[in-house]
């Protein structure tokens, strides 16, 4: 607990003994986030490349079974997130679920929590700077700009966008959520027409018939589909989100359960929806994961200029991660910061109230991508992709751990949970943690880049406990000068 989190406690009427003091990190934040914001925040992390371009490589391994991996994948997704709206409903902060492991797990788990999200971010925003520059050389007026000024210039604008204010980064979401969304339903009208019509695409008729014609729901088997779990996992990777969100809004009791509750819908629809209309629309062996299938459709179909508005929308999605990530990291870095274990310049915020020095850090291991992108331009993307992965799989368990331990501590007494909870507990959590661990452990079966992957948890490991044993001292003298101030 931290010097104003104290400070906070000691001016509160202790009603109980399990009254909850505020996280010292959530001191300071505006609360500009309206709940239109909130809500498409909610969308555009269930809504990405990961649809947009990585269906395409996927439906070409996995057949039409894909939408079922998505299904399934987006209940464990939703278990997620519907357990940490209710940690929210505790208790709003913008350190989301490292405030929660800190009062839940201790300085050790909030650390472990804090810094493994960091690594997902910074990844991935090298990931979507790398993105952002291969998109772009799509069109032959870039072709001749080097990939890594291209990514410096993404990175450089999304900076700006994020130090001005929280209410720019919202309304940035915003509008990348509705130009995603837009871009969805656009095309599965396209597809129901082409059902109805029966219109051909690519010589072939439309329908069941292009399911059974072709191998069936799984026409490679079911191991195509088990394989394909880790990458559909991180495809609904950034949902975490709204917990992040929640603590600059003025009415999360209002706005998160909306939000969360409307997940699982979008889910279905989008992602699943999406692909049974793909499935049914041209056979899964058509498509590849050197384009995105929406274009292959459209292309079939003589749609002008398909691969262009498609190739903006996927570039969009790319902007809206890696503004998301560089939001969602100066927060967390932030809030670790206040309580000793990240460094003290993370916990700066400027007139705007932005937390700049964490967003900068994110920044600084960006412009590593960029240098990246310079030395290895066609394995930057793939190499960062699944460093990532274990980022967000270790996030999510984190967070059901977290909240395990809160419904424990509510059947002692010791806290209140809201009405607004994750059902099934501890089954749930339990049943959620299984099904990510599984997941990371199917990347063994990828030799090529998922094998080498996990090669790297006893590295990150290790340099989780070298930086522990770093920074214990000044994590316990915050904590005692915290106690001290507390007991005058």
């Amino acid at each position: 607990m931290s010097k104003d989190a104290v400070n906070t406690a000691a001016a509160t009427p202790r009603t109980d003994a399990a009254q909850v003091p505020a996280d010292a990190g959530d001191a300071g934040y505006s609360k500009d986030l309206k709940a239109r914001h909130v809500n498409m925040i909610a969308i555009g992390g269930a809504i990405g490349t990961g649809l947009f371009l990585g269906a395409g490589g996927r439906l070409h391994n996995a057949g039409p079974a894909l939408a079922l991996a998505y299904l399934v994948c987006g209940i464990f997704a939703f278990f997620v997130v519907r357990a940490l709206g209710e940690l929210v409903l505790y208790r709003p902060s913008s350190g989301s679920f490292v405030s929660y492991a800190r009062e839940f797990l201790g300085e050790k788990g909030a650390y472990v929590a804090g810094w493994m999200y960091f690594l997902n971010w910074s990844t991935t925003g090298i990931a979507d700077i790398t993105a952002i520059a291969l998109y772009t050389h799509y069109w032959s007026m870039f072709t001749d700009i080097p990939q890594w000024v291209l990514a410096l210039i993404a990175l450089a604008v999304v900076l700006a966008v994020n130090l001005i204010s929280v209410k720019i980064f919202g309304e940035m979401e915003f509008w990348f959520a509705i130009i995603k969304v837009a871009t969805l339903v656009g095309f599965m009208f396209i597809g129901i027409f082409l059902l109805a019509t029966q219109h051909e695409v690519g010589g072939q008729t439309p329908g069941l018939s292009v399911i059974t014609d072709n191998g069936g729901v799984f026409p490679h088997g079911m191991m195509p589909v088990v394989l394909v779990m880790q990458g559909v996992i991180f495809a609904y990777a950034a949902l975490e989100l709204v917990g992040v969100a929640a603590g600059e809004t003025a009415e999360p009791e209002k706005v998160v359960p909306r939000a969360v509750n409307s997940i699982m819908w979008r889910v279905g629809l989008f992602y699943v929806g999406s692909v049974v209309l793909l499935a049914l629309l041209l056979p899964g062996s058509v498509y590849s994961a050197d384009q995105s299938p929406f274009v292959t459709v459209l292309s079939k179909i003589g749609v002008p200029a398909a691969g262009d508005v498609m190739n903006l929308v996927v570039l969009t999605a790319a902007m809206s991660s890696l503004n998301s990530g560089l939001y969602s990291t100066g927060r967390i870095l932030r809030s670790m910061a206040m309580a000793g274990s990240a460094p003290k310049f993370t916990a700066r915020m400027n007139r705007s109230q932005v937390p700049y020095g964490g967003i900068l850090l994110t920044c600084a291991v960006c412009v590593l991508g960029v240098g990246l992108n310079f030395l290895v331009p066609a394995q930057a993307f793939e190499i960062v992709l699944n460093v990532a992965s274990l980022g967000i799989i270790s996030t999510w368990v984190i967070i059901m751990i977290c909240h395990l331990v809160f419904v424990r501590r509510a059947k002692e007494g010791l806290v209140t949970r809201p009405s607004f909870r994750l059902p099934g507990s501890p089954v749930t959590e339990i049943t959620t943690i299984a099904f990510l661990l599984a997941c990371l452990g199917m990347m063994w079966n990828d030799p090529e880049v998922g094998r080498k992957t996990l090669l790297l948890v006893p590295l990150i490991a290790a340099a989780l406990v070298a930086g522990w044993f770093g920074i214990r001292r000044r994590v316990s003298q915050t904590a005692d000068q915290e106690l001290s101030q507390f007991t005058k």
